[in-house]
């Protein structure tokens, strides 16, 4: 599951290029230690990204050359964070076997709060994420957050009991993963406008790529060497991802920016250019939640999905139990993946016929397949009834993530939007994280996951249905501004009119005499 793959990262991008706060001439790029820098003021510089002088228009995007190596760097994020959390099902099967006892009859609870609180620890640090790439731009933090996610994949594959990966992979390699994700997004919206939905769709293909292939791998690689192993030739993917970071560099300026930036002196357009920092005035925009149908779509998604990581958790588990004869069981997976990636293509181009707020009612289908699919997981008797249900599972899924963007511009506007989406993506962390371990334990005391699927189809159904309400609370507010606007404008044409009598009777007396 990619969240938001088709984030608009042209939004994104024009709040990095342009931080809400500093004025320009505190922004003002400094070209070296002045007379009057004592050790207080080169304290207060820090090297921040800087794509051009301040104040100027920012470059525009070239449309291709370093930008489709941009893209691949993208692509490459999109599908190691991802993929690897999309197959947590075959790595969960491995970590009960590596760690399981019989004496323990909670290991499936325990075992699924590390995947569960995986996902939600990206989700949660999205908002601060946000942060981070406005203030220091997307190279350096898409660095730091790639070497940071690189530590905790590596020590995972040294613990010795359950307990310690809640740390190393569920917080430190989420974390990671989070702020190395967040700067990929942005980054793109510099490089591309005309051809952004293409890169977009190219990016987000990257994730259902991943998903494809990474299940096949993992199963080869816990089969043969073990999962300890099989997490350190996962640090690969993340030492490569720290290589790619690397060219999330700003765009160099126009020869007319440098010079009107070096008139006043010998100006360094470099990848690091210094000036002093000064942070956004409004770091998080809480005013957003005054928007009474952003409000509700914050919690209706949440409220969908408490059951909606379940099935990438648990669905290898269950398909071991179920289907002991079976070979290539993580086909089922791979299948969620392939229809992800339709699903994201077809619905994203039928979203643009659908006017306006009205989008949400997509949302609304797929919530209603992916609750109903989850219920029929365990009606399933035979593997290709499963498979069946993967694959509309995955189409759904797919549609749910291409229009949120689309939806959130609709409801806030494209100023706010950044901070819209990352809020949700923080709210969405909690579900994301209690909803796994729950049905974990359902099994471990029920001894069958028909139960935990059965409910995990609840949430959905109950989240699409407050949905419902969002295009009515839209219309509404919408109602009640253009009525009012009008009765100002109208308002305004009188005063105009009297003010217009009043400073000029002469000439309309006149005008009436000669008429006369």
């Amino acid at each position: 599951m990619v969240p938001f793959p088709e984030e608009p990262a042209a939004a994104r991008g024009t709040s990095e290029a342009q931080p809400p706060g500093p004025a320009p001439t505190r922004a003002a790029p400094l070209p070296g230690r002045g007379p009057s820098d004592g050790p207080e003021a080169v304290v207060e510089k820090v090297e921040v990204e800087l794509a051009g002088p301040a104040g100027a228009e920012p470059p525009q995007p070239p449309e291709g050359g370093w930008g489709w190596l941009v893209m691949l760097a993208a692509m490459w994020c999109n599908g190691s964070v991802f993929g690897i959390q999309n197959a947590c099902g075959v790595l969960f099967v491995s970590m009960l076997k590596t760690f399981g006892s019989k004496d323990d009859d909670k290991m499936v609870f325990k075992t699924a709060w590390v995947s569960s609180l995986s996902m939600g620890m990206i989700f949660f640090c999205c908002p601060i994420a946000s942060v981070f790439t406005d203030m220091f731009g997307c190279q350096r933090t898409a660095v730091m957050g790639a070497a940071v996610g690189f530590i905790g994949l590596l020590s995972s594959s040294f613990v010795s009991s359950i307990e310690p990966l809640y740390l190393t992979y569920g917080i430190i390699f989420a974390c990671g993963c989070s702020f190395a994700y967040q700067p990929s997004l942005v980054i793109l919206g510099h490089y591309f406008k005309k051809r952004l939905g293409l890169v977009n769709g190219i990016v987000t293909a990257g994730s259902s790529i991943f998903t494809i292939l990474l299940p096949f791998l993992l199963r080869v690689l816990t089969d043969t060497v073990g999962l300890f192993h099989t997490l350190r030739v996962l640090c690969v993917f993340m030492f490569v991802l720290f290589l790619a970071s690397f060219t999330y560099r700003p765009l160099a300026p126009s020869a007319k920016d440098k010079e009107g930036g070096t008139k006043g002196g010998n100006n360094r357009f470099s990848l690091f250019s210094r000036r002093k920092f000064s942070p956004p005035k409004k770091v998080f925009n809480f005013a957003l939640f005054k928007v009474r149908a952003y409000a509700v779509w914050a919690v209706g998604i949440p409220l969908a999905l408490f059951g909606y990581f379940v099935p990438y958790v648990h669905l290898m588990k269950y398909v071991n139990e179920r289907f002991q004869d079976g070979k290539n069981k993580e086909v089922v997976l791979m299948c969620i993946g392939i229809t992800s990636g339709v699903g994201r293509l077809l619905f994203g181009r039928i979203a643009d016929y659908v006017p306006g707020v009205k989008k949400v009612y997509l949302q609304v289908l797929s919530f209603f397949f992916i609750g109903l699919m989850s219920m029929m997981i365990p009606l399933c008797s035979v593997f290709g009834a499963l498979i069946a249900v993967c694959l509309i599972m995955g189409l759904f899924d797919g549609c749910f993530i291409s229009i949120m963007a689309p939806i959130a511009f609709e409801l806030v506007g494209a100023q706010d939007v950044s901070q819209a989406i990352g809020f949700l993506l923080g709210f969405m962390s909690v579900p994301m994280t209690v909803g796994p371990p729950i049905a974990g334990l359902l099994r471990d005391k029920l001894g069958s996951y028909d139960v935990a699927f059965y409910l995990a189809g609840i949430p959905p159904l109950i989240g699409g249905a407050v949905l419902c309400f969002i295009p009515w609370i839209h219309s509404k507010k919408q109602r009640k501004i253009d009525k009012t606007t009008g009765g100002e404008k109208m308002e305004k044409m009188l005063e105009n009119q009297n003010s217009l009598l009043s400073s000029s009777p002469g000439i309309f007396k006149k005008e009436s005499d000669s008429v006369i």
